[in-house]
């Protein structure tokens, strides 16, 4: 089985002009981590309707791509993700869920007031998402495009949800070794344009008083693999004579 590569789209013009800060990303990354699951990218976008569907629909296309897509599912003029998913990923069109409604129906004191119930109106095949905070459901596409509200006390729970129900054992154990070297990033570049299939190289250079510094990061879903990559850098090292430490470092 390939491995999935989840990617969160966070949807909010109020992110990007300052009014109201992230906590989408962090949330997810963690949420993944802790399960050996893949976290392959991020974008947060504002709410231009073609904008939100040319990014599901890019989404769509990458490899073994799963989508937590955060907010522009409620009935505001501004909510846009529900027609941007339909045109992104089926025919355009929204259809009436007779669930939401009647759970929307019997959540309005006003009856008179119809706009909650655009909420009810989703893609074709859309599958209900539980809100266990107000009731208020998400939906989710071919159980790999799953789309939320933007509020983090009901779209977190419902990302724990979906990896529980979706996605639980998985996951996959990654095998990562790191070092950090006393010289420039620039000696490691010949070495890490020879890095194989199934391993991750990284580097990360940091600019210190005394000196540059340079961590590297091996990592592969295979131990032996991983091992055997990062001993390369531990005899390049001894060979240059560069001074090292394994781990983070300072």
């Amino acid at each position: 089985m390939n491995r999935e590569n989840f990617y969160a789209l966070i949807i909010g013009t109020e992110l990007l002009n300052g009014r109201r800060d992230d906590s989408h990303f962090n949330f997810v990354r963690d949420a993944l981590n802790k399960r050996g699951l893949k976290f392959s990218g991020s974008f947060i976008i504002d709410d231009r309707p073609q904008l939100i569907a040319s990014a599901i629909s890019y989404i769509s296309t990458l490899p073994n791509s799963i989508l937590f897509s955060f907010g522009g599912i409620g009935s505001t003029p501004d909510d846009h993700t529900r027609e941007a998913a339909a045109k992104a990923l089926r025919d355009g069109k929204l259809y009436t869920n007779k669930k939401f409604k009647s759970k929307i129906e019997e959540k309005i004191k006003d009856t008179s007031n119809k706009h909650p119930l655009k909420m009810a109106e989703l893609p074709k095949d859309a599958n209900l998402i539980p809100n266990s905070f107000n009731g208020m459901y998400g939906f989710s596409l071919d159980n790999r495009f799953f789309f939320m509200p933007g509020f983090p006390e009901m779209s977190h729970p419902m990302v724990e949800y979906i990896l529980d129900k979706h996605f639980s054992n998985r996951g996959k154990k990654e095998y990562r070794y790191t070092l950090t070297a006393l010289c420039k990033e620039s000696e490691f570049i010949d070495l890490m344009n020879q890095t194989p299939k199934n391993i991750d190289v990284s580097s990360l250079p940091k600019i210190y008083n005394d000196g540059p510094r340079t961590t590297i990061s091996v990592a592969s879903l295979d131990e032996k693999l991983a091992k055997k990559e990062f001993e390369k850098y531990i005899e390049f090292l001894d060979e240059k004579g560069i001074t090292y430490g394994l781990g983070e470092g300072e």
